[in-house]
């Protein structure tokens, strides 16, 4: 049967037969599951009244561990996003009263973000099912087949420079 991508590589044989196009049948499959993965994952959160950026700023402080605190620097360096873009993401999230930004006490310059009550609570509600929409979107996959993607996955980003700072 094949999927899209099969049917581009098989245009481009036949009109570029001189170019090794392979490539794209990982980098093609790689950017249309994004694309469709992100759709599933943006009608979860949008359940929750949420869009994937606010979950990630939640989940990131969720995750941290008590007391749920993180400076805006933490924030951007796990979710790999400028400071104009935290501090939107910020900004958002404290108006609906799901995170304080508060003063450091070690730091006058520096400020803590924490999850509120609310935050804390809506996180909790949200990520039960954002995990089960993981799995269904890899229930194609048997278990081993999962890890092998995943244990390919992280060497192609870790050669690519995606490790932990």
């Amino acid at each position: 049967m094949g999927d899209h991508v099969d049917h581009v590589l098989e245009q481009w044989a036949a009109e570029r037969p001189d170019l090794d196009v392979s490539p794209m049948a990982v980098i093609g499959r790689l950017s249309r599951l994004t694309q469709l993965i992100s759709g599933e994952l943006r009608r979860t959160f949008g359940e929750h009244g949420l869009d994937s950026a606010s979950f990630d700023v939640l989940a990131t402080l969720r995750r941290s561990g008590p007391p749920y605190r993180l400076t805006p620097a933490e924030l951007m360096r796990s979710a790999m996003v400028t400071s104009g873009a935290i501090t939107q993401r910020l900004d958002r999230l404290e108006a609906r009263g799901l995170v304080t930004r508060t003063p450091s006490e070690s730091d006058g310059r520096s400020v803590l973000v924490a999850l509120t009550g609310e935050g804390h609570a809506l996180i909790d509600r949200a990520l039960p099912d954002h995990v089960a929409t993981e799995h269904r979107l890899l229930s194609a996959l048997p278990p081993s087949e999962r890890e092998t993607l995943a244990t390919a996955l992280r060497a192609l980003l870790e050669s690519l420079g995606d490790t932990p700072a």
